[in-house]
């Protein structure tokens, strides 16, 4: 028991560095400035449910990038085959291919070694560098070129990242203060937009595509029949349809700024651009040839203005004009000056939460988590005394390095990433208990002070590694398959299960060892201040075996039935649809409210008050029509509820398109199934074969009936319900092996034992040490499920019912489980030869 001095120097210094890494968090940015330079003055990052903002998932239309290659190789094999002088009898797009038609075989080898000089190789390793970007075969009289699936890849890959470019400097135009613009995935881009309210500019600003063109206005009359080359567009305002030429007279591409502005005759809002110079000389030829014609200014395929000609403009600017607002013209020159996105972006998720909102998060967070500390730390004290001093500064070290890991790392904490630090608060002092109640048996054995800290820590230790790596496959598998706050959550459990085994374990250890050494102490005596347990239990648990097994079936199957009917309320994140919550000025007439909305036609819509009657929550079904249907049916509840109410706050908005639901329901799902088996393998491998089953049906039967609970009570399910899951699964597999290790040790020292008794001894061994755990749990939980609000019951009330369930089946569904599978084994393979009726344990 002898500790380095190295190690305690060691240990300080961590200790030390963390608190000072932490230490920014206390302060706001005013009074950081006067703090010396030496100071770290890094704070953890905010998650924009606590700070207010926007969220925002874009995705590349690959179809468009499919499409526009499609439309640009058509346009390169016509051009190649026209400057060569390659008769062709047509060069048209057919499928996913552009044919190229010539008869004349002499001409057709010609045009094809023309056609497989369009190929070229595509380059880097992820889409197979090397290959060609189009694949052209020759078959009959026709020659085939077909886009490759590299190419195509590489396209994408390369429209997504001058898609980010361009996004940022749109972004800049509004004036955001420090945005997170990033890539996720083969197609998306994550947009985060901090202390933004409303998104609704910004999400027209991101979503069009920009893409500006001059045509000339066809002459065709009312009721002609269009000529070839000749497309009817839209309007932007008026809805009016122009007939337009498809030939592009002038790109957009040539613009090199765009101001919005006044006509200084009319005093109307207008755009002023500006060529350069090769658009200029092109803008100021096709003006003096075409004196007296309209000339269109389309914009995504909707003609923003078609004025005549009037004289030649030479000057390389001009104007557009047509009924705008100053809000329109100010975003129209700001996606000109940005430029046109290769293709077009759709938003498929978005989450925005109000400032006041986000402030009133953050106050419930501080004063939960403090409610919860406080308690836990009353207990521990209750518990053990003035021992339970040490394992409380444990705790609260492991609060201080928390922050202090959150905030080298840069991650972000949002507010189920409070709900895993107040959470990891209760199962931080599991090793404590675990520790305590260890130390407490070997001196009861008659062990001296530094035998009896040496034995506990020594016994206690691999229960402590297998309950943190049962916590720690539950919540890398949320963080895996988790998305935004969800992951934040996942990422401070992480943190927690990894410095408990620091702050609990070993600085624990060092200070106990410090404290009996120089008290000189021949026995410790870890003693409660309030005794909840008598010191020793001989209950008869194997005795209400059959009992305990029927009453959770019949439970798991009320559950099932109550998954059936009346199912689950699945909240937003599977389902899609809207949700808008609302804070009116003065109580809200839902009636009203009902019908306003329903007028919209939207489909069906919830309405619920939250916590009083000035809150409202807002629920429209998902949309039919894809992704910019739901933006649309977002903007039409706003300003219907802005009618009614034009002092309404707009709290928090949730936008989930039906791709990113599909998404995120099937994520759940693999998250708790992988979950699960990589739980099952893991006690298959440190235990036995009959040890996992016995956890794998009791998880089974936890699982159903905690989602019983979600159904009965009508609780949203949704990711941060997955998070409660996943817990309450780690939570029930780390219970049941402190049960299973002491069983597993019992099978070594008592080998003749009858297995009934030895697992009713080993049961009031760790029982004490299961209620007390849970009971931690609970009490760090409380807080926040009657006082958290809407944002985190649906995480905190099931995490206290799941607490309860899982304490419950160690004692009365695993062991009995373990207890069957040990007796049949008996049966059927040991003639004698094993007292004990299971299988040999590993060591």
């Amino acid at each position: 028991m002898r500790t380095s001095r190295w190690l305690v120097v060691t240990y300080a210094i961590i200790i030390f560095a963390g608190i000072l890494v932490a230490l920014p968090n206390l302060f706001t940015q005013q009074q950081l400035a006067a703090l010396p330079n030496w100071l770290p003055h890094k704070q953890v990052t905010l998650g924009l449910d606590l700070q207010g903002g926007s969220h925002l998932v874009l995705e590349v239309d690959a179809d468009a990038v499919r499409k526009d290659r499609l439309r640009a190789l058509l346009d390169q094999a016509r051009d190649a085959l026209r400057k060569d002088r390659v008769q062709s009898q047509s060069v048209r797009l057919v499928g996913d291919s552009v044919v190229a038609v010539v008869p004349d075989e002499t001409q057709r080898a010609k045009a094809l070694d023309i056609l497989k000089g369009l190929s070229q190789p595509v380059g880097g390793l992820a889409f197979g560098a090397g290959r060609a970007d189009i694949d052209v075969v020759a078959t009959d009289n026709q020659i085939k070129l077909t886009p490759t699936e590299a190419g195509l890849n590489a396209r994408l890959d390369s429209a997504i990242q001058q898609s980010l470019e361009i996004v940022r400097q749109r972004v800049d135009q509004v004036g955001v203060a420090e945005p997170t613009i990033q890539r996720v995935g083969s197609d998306r881009m994550l947009v985060q937009l901090p202390g933004l309210q409303d998104p609704t500019r910004l999400r027209e600003l991101l979503g069009s595509t920009a893409k500006m063109t001059f045509h000339m206005v066809a002459n065709v009359q009312q009721g002609d029949r269009l000529p070839p080359g000749v497309s009817m567009l839209p309007d932007a305002k008026s809805g009016q349809t122009y007939a337009i030429e498809d030939r592009v007279a002038l790109d957009g591409e040539r613009l090199t700024d765009a101001r919005a502005g006044f006509d200084q005759r009319t005093q109307e809002p207008i755009v002023s651009f500006r060529f350069d110079s090769l658009g200029a000389r092109q803008f100021a030829e096709i003006t003096s040839a075409n004196v007296g014609r309209p000339f269109a200014i389309v914009l995504d395929g909707k003609v923003l203005s078609a004025p005549v000609i009037r004289e030649p403009i030479t000057g390389g600017s001009g104007q557009i004009s047509g009924n705008f607002k100053v809000e329109d013209t100010v975003v129209l020159s700001a996606l000109l000056r940005a430029g046109a996105l290769p293709a077009p972006l759709t938003v498929i998720e978005e989450r925005t939460v109000g400032p006041d909102l986000g402030g009133d998060v953050i106050k419930m967070g501080i004063y939960t988590g403090i409610a919860g500390f406080v308690a836990v730390v009353l207990f521990m004290v209750a518990l053990y005394g003035a021992w339970g001093m040490i394992a409380n500064f444990a705790l609260l070290l492991h609060l201080i390095l928390t922050f202090s890991a959150l905030t080298l790392i840069g991650g972000t904490l949002t507010l189920p990433g409070i709900a895993g630090i107040i959470l990891g608060i209760g199962f931080g002092v599991d090793a404590n208990i675990l520790i305590n109640e260890r130390i407490r048996e070997e001196t009861r054995r008659g062990l001296g002070a530094f035998a009896a800290l040496d034995n506990g820590f020594k016994r206690a230790y691999s229960t402590i590694v297998d309950a943190n790596v049962t916590s720690l496959i539950a919540t890398s598998l949320l963080f895996m398959f988790g998305s935004g706050p969800v992951r934040g959550f996942a990422l401070t459990m992480m943190i927690g299960t990894v410095l408990s085994m620091f702050t609990a374990v070993a600085v624990v250890r060092v200070l106990m060892t410090e404290v009996v050494r120089r008290r000189k102490m021949k026995t410790i005596r870890v003693e409660p201040l309030v005794h909840f347990f008598p010191e020793k239990t001989s209950f008869h648990f194997m005795n209400a075996r059959f009992l305990g097994i029927a009453l959770s079936a019949l439970l798991s199957l009320a559950s099932i039935g109550l998954f059936f009917k009346p199912g689950l309320n699945y909240g937003i994140d599977f389902k899609g649809g809207i949700q808008v919550e609302i804070a009116t000025s003065q109580p809200t007439d839902l009636a009203t409210l009902r019908s306003t909305l329903s007028g919209l036609n939207l489909g069906e819509i919830a309405l619920q008050n939250i916590g009083d009657s000035e809150h409202v929550l807002i629920r429209v079904q998902r949309q039919d029509g894809g992704e910019q249907a739901q933006t649309a049916a977002v903007t039409a509840v706003k300003d219907a509820v802005q009618k009614l109410d034009p002092s309404v706050k707009f709290e928090r908005t949730e936008v989930v398109g039906p791709k990113v639901s599909g998404e995120l329901a099937q994520s759940g799902v693999l998250a708790v199934v992988f979950a699960a088996a990589a739980m099952l393998v893991y006690i298959w491998w440190r235990f036995e074969w009959n040890f996992a089953i016995g956890a794998i049906a009791t998880l089974i039967l936890d699982t159903t009936k905690t989602i019983g609970f979600f159904a009965l009570l009508g609780l949203d399910f949704n990711l941060t319900a997955i998070a409660a899951l996943l817990t309450i699964i780690g939570y029930s597999v780390n219970d049941k092996v402190v049960v299973y290790d002491r069983m597993r040790e019992n099978l070594r020292l008592y080998k003749k034992m009858p297995l009934r008794e030895l697992i009713d001894m080993s049961i009031n061994q760790v029982f004490a040490r299961c209620i007390y755990t849970s009971v931690a749990i609970l009490l760090s939980m409380l807080p926040m499920a009657i006082w958290g609000g809407s944002a985190v019951e649906n995480f905190a009330i099931p995490m206290v019912f799941g607490v309860v369930v899982a304490t419950t089946s160690s004692i009365f569904i695993a062991a009995p489980i373990l207890l069957l599978l040990g007796d049949w084994w008996k049966r059927r393979h040991v003639q004698g030869n094993e007292p004990t009726g299971v299988t040999p344990v590993k060591a």
